[in-house]
């Protein structure tokens, strides 16, 4: 049993570093060396652990992965929050905002990191729609919405969330941004049949809280 905990600890102090100089030096400017000399460890076990380097940005991502999606996942069960306002919250938890998750998206965020960008891009256009798919049936079941076709709802809500969103994809003023917001709220109401201003009073209780927040 000691012979696995201390490969799985090697194996996550081999990560921690990666992730440290990957933030510092970018993950084309870290070399495996870099990370060797990190750990204090020979090739020969980093290799016994990763094939590559882009193993360990893999890896790194699977880590990243577990925030996200586990972050929208348990606002997706919480049975206490209503339906619509999970909804919102669950999106809202793509952007992984505060805290170290705040600092891990800084990190993915630069441009010498734009590869990891790429792959927790796909991590979260891939694993949120199902997540939300089971809030909006629970929404169609309780009356609130009326589509046939609630993941691929979901599917198109993340991605453009995801693209439009996403400073290093589309720049814009705060009024363009917020602008968008309006639009993209407008639709999704429509997308999932909901009540006209239904999703849209939820989203103006939580910019309230932001902009409070914020000052």
């Amino acid at each position: 049993m000691r012979i696995v905990k201390e490969a799985e600890e090697r194996r996550n102090e081999i990560l921690d570093a990666a992730d440290e100089l990957f933030a510092q030096k970018g993950f084309d400017g870290t070399s495996t060396n870099d990370i060797l000399e990190k750990v204090g460890i020979a090739r020969g076990t980093l290799y016994y652990h990763f094939k590559s380097k882009e193993d360990i940005m893999d890896a790194l991502i699977e880590r990243y992965a577990v925030l996200i999606l586990g972050a929208a996942k348990e606002i997706a069960v919480d049975k206490s929050i209503p339906v619509i306002e999970r909804v919102i919250r669950a999106v809202m938890a793509m952007n992984l905002s505060g805290g170290s998750s705040e600092v891990i998206m800084d990190h993915i965020h630069k441009p010498q990191n734009a590869l990891m960008h790429q792959k927790i891009q796909k991590v979260i256009i891939n694993g949120v729609p199902p997540i939300l798919t089971e809030i909006i049936r629970e929404g169609i079941d309780q009356g609130m919405f009326s589509t046939p076709f609630p993941y691929e709802c979901m599917e198109m809500v993340v991605i453009y969330a995801n693209t439009i969103f996403d400073d290093d994809m589309v720049t814009m003023t705060n009024e363009e941004k917020g602008t968008r917001m309006l639009a993209f709220v407008y639709n999704v109401e429509r997308l999932l049949g909901a009540d006209s201003g239904s999703l849209m009073d939820a989203m103006q209780i939580f910019g309230s809280g932001d902009e409070g927040e914020h000052e």
